[in-house]
């Protein structure tokens, strides 16, 4: 299949999802957004993947290619293709949905459970994953629910860590992508937000913990395939 990424920073890229996307013999390219390359023609893609970003939604004074982004966005739900918002994806997609997104209670910075609801429990496509599992956070925004979509996911700071909208979009506002170098990266380029609240950790603490990554790996390869495929 042909599947494309959007990447909004230039350190935060789709790290282990270009590793799946390559082993599973997709086409795979991007837009880098931040260094001003041009969104792709809908009919060239077949799915979509649209990354985290240090910038909120509403940021478009200072990053005017959001205001295209939003509309591109838009087109491809309309347009029935399956799409993954990660971090900042899943907010844009949450807005483009008709949800709020707003700064939330506290920062989330770094290794802590999320807790699935009910009705992840009962979706085929989770049906292997624990009822809590600890994953990697960076974000201070959040979202509500958007109209017609099913909550996946809670943490102790964030009501809303995920969500299915239809049978093909999906918004995950946790990271099960990362890896030890882009969490190192991470850390060098926003390092300044760590350690400040009760939940970010010091940048000690997550790089003890990287080794994580790679308990995430089989949760993310399994939700990218069914996702992709629309298995239910």
């Amino acid at each position: 299949m042909r599947l494309h990424y959007l990447q909004h920073v230039p350190f935060e890229p789709p790290a282990h999802i270009t590793a799946w996307a390559h082993s599973r013999g997709h086409h795979w390219q991007g837009t880098h957004l931040y260094a001003g390359e041009t969104l792709p023609t809908l009919a060239d893609i077949d799915a979509l993947i649209v990354m985290g970003g240090s910038m909120g939604v509403d940021d478009e004074a200072v990053y005017p290619w959001l205001r295209a982004e939003k509309a591109f966005l838009g087109a491809a739900i309309a347009h029935g293709m399956p799409i993954l918002g990660i971090c900042l994806g899943a907010q844009l997609l949450a807005q483009v949905l008709g949800a709020s997104v707003t700064a939330g209670i506290a920062k989330e910075i770094g290794w802590y459970p999320i807790h699935l609801t009910p009705a992840a429990q009962q979706h085929p496509w989770f049906q292997a994953w624990p009822s809590s599992l600890t994953v990697f956070h960076w974000h201070g925004d959040t979202f509500s629910l958007p109209p017609g979509a099913i909550p996946l996911a809670t943490s102790a700071v964030c009501q809303q860590q995920g969500f299915l909208w239809g049978d093909r979009v999906l918004g995950l506002q946790f990271h099960l992508e990362v890896t030890p170098a882009t969490i190192a990266d991470l850390i060098h380029h926003c390092g300044t937000e760590l350690g400040s609240g009760a939940y970010t950790q010091s940048a000690a603490d997550i790089v003890a913990k990287a080794g994580q990554t790679q308990v995430l790996i089989p949760y993310l390869e399994q939700l990218l395939d069914r996702w992709l495929t629309g298995m239910v």
